[in-house]
């Protein structure tokens, strides 16, 4: 059984303004686009259809890199409806993280999926596929090499550099081993390890393993895994490359959409003259000699889109109308509206990936034992601390009654006289009177905490555990740790209860 409870995004003191603000449609449509709204995708859908795109060539390209992979019937099935023009898709993507990454990226695949499922059902006359598109040209090995797990860090150490889709596997063993002796043996592990150990230890590279593993894990839902290094369609991209490489003819578009957007928010990514990396073996650089005209033409694959051409790439090859990413993407995607616009390329609907909090019935029972609400553990630990100190004390410890007398008191001299001097010393007295006050508040908390040690050590370790490094849950814990618990029903679970299109944090309790 699970319990499931939801609190608004806003609530949880971990997401920027612009999410904030996107998701409760404020202000300035100019800077969005269509908003997540299911009425908003018929527009989207007729805006795509007029978009043209090498169908055929991208179900060819799709069948070549799947083959030998044990496809689902429901996958294939996709794949081959990409011919059709009635068919579009909704695509997220992430780096190749080891053994899935933190749980935020099985989150973003699972609100693929399910916004696909709601498409699907709202607009039955058109079919909607998702797809996962790999990072596999991304090079910072650092980022991707490590998972952790019950609080040990699993790590790959390879000295292997460049992108990292093309990494070599034949040191990996190593690094299975250590799971399994950190994760331990039960019949949901043993069932994880072996689908580790199929994708890892029979795969070339890091690339083709990781495409193992996301097909065998969502596959039944018809999936669809895409890696845009591919010489193939990096063709279709080349007017693209040489437009941004031979004449920088990119930066202004995307410097005036970054100056509108940074005039009320965070800029996500540095906009750069040119937005591509050269790829070679071992290494992706950042183009620092003449590139010619030719040798685009001839080798369009050793062109490597940085973080804000990626996007234009991927909505070139495939009839998108909607990306599913995390409050740092939709960020970055912001910054490229003028430049889709200059294209006359359909700018996708953005929607936040769901997030989730996941708490054993343990854990539940001891929060709401302690007299706060599931959602409070959101607040910051002082702040839990001093709530749970003013909830449980016999001693009426807050000043708060204190405070606001004495500034009444003060207020009352004040005005018995209109001389400015005397006023601002006054106003002096007062500050420090409420400085002391608000100092013997602090020593009064003090000395309850200590009364209630047990408790106070109960609030800071549940913290931890479902914020490790001060940080949500979903950005540090691995796939691993849940599924050893609960195993596929993990899985099933998540699914059920995210809706990509409600702006919620979901609050998930597992009764086992």
């Amino acid at each position: 059984m699970i319990d499931e409870q939801k609190i608004l995004y806003s609530k949880t003191n971990s997401f920027s303004k612009f999410i904030i603000d996107y998701l409760e449609s404020k202000d300035n449509s100019s800077k969005y686009t269509s908003l997540p709204n299911i009425e908003d995708f018929e527009k989207q859908i007729s805006e795509k259809k007029n978009h043209s795109i090498n169908r055929s060539l991208l179900v060819d390209i799709l069948l070549k890199q799947n083959k030998g992979l044990a496809l689902s019937k429901k996958s294939n099935s996709n794949i081959q409806s990409l011919r059709l023009e009635n068919t579009f898709s909704v695509t997220t993507g992430h780096q190749l993280s080891l053994f899935t990454g933190p749980l935020y990226v099985i989150y973003k695949i699972i609100s693929t999926i399910n916004l696909c499922d709601q498409l699907n059902n709202k607009y039955s006359e058109n079919k909607f596929v998702p797809i996962y598109w790999m990072a596999s040209e991304d090079h910072d090995f650092n980022e991707i090499n490590h998972i952790n797990l019950f609080g040990e860090k699993i790590e790959w150490n390879s000295k292997q550099s460049g992108a990292v889709g093309k990494m070599q596997l034949d040191d990996f063993n190593k690094v299975i081993l250590e799971l399994k002796k950190t994760l331990g043996s039960n019949i949901n592990s043993d069932k994880l390890i072996e689908i580790f150990e199929s994708s890892y230890l029979r795969s070339e590279n890091l690339a083709d393993a990781t495409r193992k593993l996301v097909q065998e894990i969502f596959g039944k839902y018809g999936l669809i895994i895409i890696d845009g290094d591919c010489k193939d369609l990096k063709r279709i991209f080349i007017p693209f490359i040489k437009k941004d490489i031979l004449y920088n003819g990119f930066v202004e578009a995307i410097k005036k959409s970054s100056s509108i957007f940074s005039k009320d928010y965070k800029q996500q990514v540095f906009v750069r003259d040119s937005n591509f990396f050269k790829l070679s073996k071992g290494k992706r650089e950042l183009i620092t000699e003449e590139i010619t005209e030719r040798e685009i033409d001839d080798f369009p694959h050793t062109f490597s889109p940085n973080v804000l051409l990626r996007p234009l790439y991927q909505e070139v090859v495939l009839p998108n109308i909607a990306y599913v990413g995390g409050g740092a993407e939709l960020s970055y995607w912001m910054q490229l509206k003028l430049a889709f616009k200059q294209e006359k390329i359909p700018f996708p609907v953005l929607v936040l990936r769901n997030s989730a909090l996941i708490l054993s019935q343990k854990q539940s029972q001891k929060i709401l034992k302690l007299g706060f609400k599931l959602s409070d553990i959101f607040s910051p630990l002082d702040d839990l601390k001093k709530q749970y100190v003013f909830s449980i004390s016999e001693k009426v410890i807050s000043l708060d009654k204190e405070i606001e007398d004495i500034s009444l008191i003060y207020r009352r001299i004040e005005s018995k006289t209109d001389d400015q001097s005397m006023q601002n010393s006054i106003q002096a007295m007062l500050q420090k009177q409420l400085s002391l006050i608000k100092s013997l508040q602090q020593k009064l908390i003090r000395l309850e905490k200590k009364n209630h040690e047990i408790s106070i050590n109960q609030i800071t370790n549940i913290k931890n555990s479902l914020f490790p490094n001060n940080t949500l849950q979903e950005r540090c814990h691995n796939l691993s740790e849940y599924y050893f618990k609960y195993g596929d029903n993990f899985i099933e679970t998540i699914k059920s209860n995210f809706d990509p299109l409600n702006p919620n944090f979901v609050i998930l309790t597992f009764k086992k």
